[in-house]
């Protein structure tokens, strides 16, 4: 009798009734994968629109700052060039996906509040409309890589499937990330604020343009940080070097962790984002 009074004044049938409306919803979303790919493509071509090289002056400019930080650092740091341009390049082209994935989600619900509050789309699609949109920006950016790797004789030692393994557990990391910022900017609007300052400072504290070395190859700088992580597990393998058994530990376990957290969360307030918005 308490549950059904409940029900009547709050409108909500308990939590396992919650829960099996968001993996509805996530199923949905699946279902419409080629409408969120579709929204992420019209989100490039607006963007850009009237450009001439269109995403590709992201790539360029991209370019631009792996070869001045790349020749820079690497007289700084005494390094040969052969080995720290590559190196950065990769790491720029990644953090730069990495960043743009977790940004871009404080906008996922907000962005598309008209069509969320009109339609009865899954909420998910969103979600993956912003993450798609970011793994088109990294097509472009393959020029670079493939480009730095093969010029400077990097490309026979690169070890593609494992780094295409490890894209995909950085895009299972990220995406969970992606959502988690995604409701939290629903409802408090100084997240993006909050989430850019921390996206500045970890790019700092992240072995993007700085090679770990010394007392730093086993600091807790690194070990702690899954941003770390989710670079190395890609930028290895195409340098031909070996991911450490812990990396795959910690991101497996981030995913698992992540996903299970900011699913349930999705689940609990998955009927307020659009009231929120």
């Amino acid at each position: 009798m308490q549950s059904v009074q409940h029900m009547v004044r709050t409108g909500r049938r308990g939590p396992m009734h919650e829960f099996s409306m968001a993996f509805a919803d996530l199923r949905a979303s699946f279902d419409r994968a080629g409408l969120a790919w579709s929204l992420a493509w019209h989100d490039i071509v607006s963007r850009y629109r009237g450009s001439m090289l269109g995403p590709f002056w992201i790539t360029l400019s991209m370019g631009l700052m792996v070869a001045g930080i790349g020749f820079l650092y690497a007289n700084l740091f005494k390094v040969p060039v052969n080995e720290f341009i590559p190196y950065v390049a990769l790491g720029i082209v990644f953090w730069g996906m990495i960043a743009n994935v977790i940004l871009e989600g404080c906008q996922t619900f907000v962005q598309a509040s008209g069509i969320l509050s009109q339609t009865a789309l899954p909420m998910f699609t969103f979600v993956w409309r912003t993450v798609m949109r970011n793994v088109i920006n990294l097509m472009h950016h393959v020029v670079i890589i493939v480009g730095v790797l093969v010029f400077y004789d990097h490309w026979r030692q690169a070890n593609v499937p494992v780094g295409a393994v490890g894209l995909l557990l950085l895009l299972a990391n990220i995406s969970w990330m992606s959502l988690a910022v995604g409701l939290a900017s629903a409802r408090f609007r100084d997240i993006p604020q909050i989430v850019g300052s921390v996206i500045q400072f970890s790019m700092f504290m992240t072995p993007v343009f700085w090679l770990p070395g010394g007392r730093l190859v086993d600091h807790a700088v690194l070990l702690l940080n899954p941003f770390y992580h989710l670079l190395q597990v890609v930028r290895a393998p195409l340098l031909g070097q070996s991911v450490d058994a812990l990396t795959y530990i910690v991101l497996g376990v981030l995913a698992v962790v992540g996903w299970i957290a900011t699913f349930s969360t999705f689940a609990v307030i998955r009927r307020r984002i659009v009231h929120y918005l």
